[in-house]
């Protein structure tokens, strides 16, 4: 029976809390290399305005990060929408190309921007997009789909070789039994099922990389848990390296081993998933937290217990703010937070935030400024600069 029809409603919920701290306390050897790397990764979009005099404006979409990606992990990258997640995919997949910045597969950069240098790129790299309805072609069926890839990738070269691979990849998805899908036109499809066909034509290029652009945020509530599970083994079976997008804090912990949280374009924390979301120490990682639905919260009545602070608003990302982007709704705020953006703070563990309430950073990342250059940071001298306060409780 096929994982959409069997009439669970099945919650968001880790059923097993020990498998799920196993599987996120397992970090890549020192050892293992990552198969794909962002390096302080910019990509600004220019306005189309009528402007006769100074500099056009831009939207900064993104800025200045940095994430590995390794075979057989999942990588969450978490955020309110409009932080800048996917266009990182989008960077990632070369959909766009970035402003400044570099993208290296296998430790070597990547360049090119021919038609073949494409291809080979996208045989390596897919993407999952987030909307099942507008990703696949409402005029042609399952096999038209499937036999695309396998057909421009080389996989299949006769017309007995690609039913037989779609069959399986249709499998492989729990599509079953493949041959009653196979002819099926999108609309004849449930979106769980859409989303399924999604995944296999992604797989169907045999990647070593699979971008997840919130690949469930569409979905029935009830079969959001059998797409993740479904990701999960194929992330496992196949070594996948793989970018999880997602505003759903639950779904990250859940999913993925590592978390970067990402605000206006900027990365402000990121470590192992569980270290992430049971301490979060940026106050914007714990606004994040604050606003998921916790039932430890909820009295009787089902409303919260518990005050929540004031969110604010995402700035424009036409003019940003100045420094960190955050400080402007951060209750911790200082005036450096208003000068520079804060160098990484390591806590250990593999932990890290991009805070000054934590340190001031490492001196040469970065994540400062260009051009700045503050000679008064030396390691283990603050003389001159504003003593950080003690780091706040987590908000209950």
């Amino acid at each position: 029976m096929n994982a959409e029809n069997n009439g669970v409603n099945t919650p968001l919920i880790v059923q097993n809390e020990a498998e799920m701290d196993t599987r996120n306390a397992q970090s890549p050897p020192a050892t293992v290399q990552p198969i794909m790397e962002a390096l302080h990764l910019r990509k600004y979009f220019p306005l189309r305005q009528f402007k006769l005099l100074g500099p056009r404006d831009v939207v900064h979409a993104v800025e200045d990060t940095t994430l590995a990606l390794y075979p057989g992990h999942a990588l969450a990258l978490v955020g309110e929408s409009g932080s800048g997640k996917t266009t990182m995919a989008r960077l990632l997949a070369r959909l766009y190309e970035p402003t400044s910045g570099t993208i290296a597969f296998r430790g070597e950069p990547v360049r090119g921007n021919s038609r073949a240098a494409q291809k080979a790129y996208r045989r390596h790299v897919q993407l999952i997009f987030q909307d099942p309805f507008s990703s696949l072609n409402p005029v042609h069926n399952v096999r038209y789909h499937l036999k695309r890839p396998l057909r421009l990738h080389g996989h299949a070269r006769t017309t007995a070789q690609e039913t037989e691979q779609i069959l399986a990849l249709l499998n492989r998805v729990s599509l079953s039994p493949a041959e009653q899908f196979i002819e099926k036109f999108p609309h004849q499809l449930s979106g769980g099922q859409r989303q399924r066909v999604a995944i296999a034509r992604a797989l169907a290029a045999r990647p070593e990389v699979l971008l997840a652009d919130e690949p469930v945020s569409m979905l029935d509530v009830s079969i959001r848990l059998d797409i993740l599970n479904l990701l999960l083994r194929l992330k496992d079976e196949e070594q996948l390296a793989l970018l999880f997008i997602t505003h759903d804090i639950a779904s990250a912990r859940y999913f993925a081993e590592d978390t970067l949280v990402m605000y206006a374009g900027q990365t402000v924390e990121g470590g192992p998933s569980e270290e992430v979301i049971q301490r979060p120490l940026h106050p914007y990682t714990q606004l994040l937290i604050s606003a998921a639905p916790d039932p430890d919260r909820m009295g009787l009545d089902g409303k919260s217990t518990t005050t929540l602070p004031a969110r604010g608003e995402i700035p424009s990302l036409i003019r940003p703010p100045t420094g960190c982007r955050f400080h402007p709704r951060c209750p911790h705020a200082m005036p450096v937070c208003r000068e520079r953006f804060p160098g990484r703070t390591d806590l250990g563990g593999g932990h890290w935030t991009n805070c000054f309430l934590y340190g001031e950073g490492n001196k040469q990342d970065k994540g400062y400024e260009e051009g700045e250059q503050d000679e008064r940071v030396e390691k283990g001298d603050r003389k001159g600069l504003h003593p950080a306060p003690t780091p706040p409780a987590p908000i209950q």
